[in-house]
C-alpha cells in the first residue's frame, strides 16, 4: 500500500461525499480507491469511513484522522512545489475570488501590479460576496474576509477591518446620535447581508441587537449610497466606508461598542497542488498589500 496515495484517496472521499464521486476525481476505478481505504483502514486498526448504500460518514476515529492527514498531504506538496519552485516561473491562469467591494477597491489593484510582474499569466477575477466552494468551481485562491471555519483550506492572514455602524450627519441632526447599541430599534436602519443577517447586528461582547430595515441589499455600495442619502444607520466594513467618512458623507457612531475586528486572509485549497501563479500572488499580497483596517 503506498501511504500517500491511501491518505490521498481517503481525504478525496470525504471532499467529494463518496467512493464514486472521489474515484472519478482521481482517475481510478471504484474498487482500486476501495481497496487503498480498506488497507489504510487495516494498517490503522480502525474504521475511518460509515458507508452505507446512500452515504459516507466520518466515524469519530476518521474525523480525527482527517485533520492529520489533510496537514500530511498539503506538506508533502508543499515540499514537492518548493522543490520545484526555482526552476518554475508564474505562467497560465490564475482564478481568484473577493468580496465584491474590496476587490474593487483592493484586490484589482493588486492584480494589476501582478500582471506587470508576470507577462506569461492571465487573472479570472470573480467579484461576489457569496462564500463559493474553491474547489467545485475551479477557485484558485480566494481573499476572504471574516473568522474562517474549519475547512480543507490553507489561509494566509494579510489584515483586518472594522465593522462599524454610520449614518450621513444630516440624519443624525434629525433624529440623534445613538449612544448605546439598545437605541437603534428606535432607529431608520439598512441591512447589508453581506455582512450578518440583515436584521441582526452585532457588537462588543458578541451583543446582538435585532433592528427591522426598512431597505435590505447584498451590495454595500446600495447600503452605503443609501445611507448617504439619509436614510438610515447601516453596519458595514470600516474600509467600504472610509473615504466617506473622511469626506463628511459619513459619520461612525457606537464606535466605543464595535465587535473584534475581522481578518482577512487569503486561502487556497489544501487539496491542490500550489502553483507558481498562486505562490507569487500570495507573496506579492504579503509585500504589497497594506489591508489593515482595524483603526481606518
Amino acid at each position: 500500500m503506498d501511504r500517500f496515495d491511501a491518505l490521498t484517496a481517503f481525504v478525496t472521499i470525504v471532499d467529494r461525499h463518496g467512493f464514486a464521486p472521489a474515484a472519478r476525481h482521481l482517475g481510478l476505478a471504484p474498487s482500486a480507491i476501495t481497496r487503498q481505504v480498506a488497507a489504510l483502514e487495516d494498517r490503522l486498526g480502525v474504521r475511518l469511513l460509515a458507508r452505507t448504500t446512500r452515504s459516507v460518514t466520518l466515524t469519530d476515529a476518521g474525523a480525527r484522522f482527517l485533520e492529520r492527514a489533510r496537514r500530511i498531504l498539503a506538506e508533502l506538496r508543499e515540499a514537492e512545489d518548493s522543490a520545484q519552485s526555482e526552476r518554475a516561473r508564474p505562467a497560465g491562469r490564475l482564478t481568484l475570488t473577493a468580496p465584491a467591494v474590496f476587490g474593487r477597491l483592493h484586490v484589482a489593484p493588486l492584480v494589476a501590479d501582478f500582471l506587470g510582474q508576470h507577462a506569461e499569466v492571465s487573472v479570472r477575477l470573480l467579484l461576489n460576496d457569496r462564500t463559493i466552494n474553491l474547489v467545485e468551481e475551479g477557485v484558485d485562491l480566494a481573499i476572504r474576509i471574516g473568522q474562517l471555519p474549519d475547512s480543507g483550506l490553507v489561509a494566509k492572514r494579510l489584515g483586518e477591518t472594522r465593522r462599524v455602524v454610520v449614518a450621513a450627519p444630516a440624519y443624525l441632526d434629525r433624529h440623534g446620535t445613538p449612544a448605546h447599541p439598545g437605541e437603534l430599534p428606535r432607529h431608520a436602519t439598512i441591512g447589508f447581508t453581506g455582512l450578518a443577517e440583515a436584521s441582526e447586528w452585532r457588537f462588543a461582547d458578541d451583543h446582538r441587537v435585532v433592528v427591522q430595515p426598512r431597505l435590505t441589499t447584498n451590495s454595500a455600495d446600495a447600503a452605503i449610497w443609501a445611507a448617504e442619502q439619509g436614510q438610515g444607520l447601516t453596519q458595514v466594513l470600516g474600509y467600504q466606508v472610509k473615504d466617506a467618512v473622511a469626506a463628511g458623507r459619513l459619520r461612525v457612531v457606537l464606535a466605543g461598542h464595535e465587535p473584534p475586528p475581522l481578518p482577512i486572509h487569503a486561502v487556497h485549497p489544501a487539496s491542490r497542488l500550489l502553483s507558481a501563479a498562486v505562490r507569487a500572488f500570495i507573496d506579492l499580497a504579503v509585500a504589497r498589500a497594506d489591508w489593515h483596517f482595524a483603526t481606518a
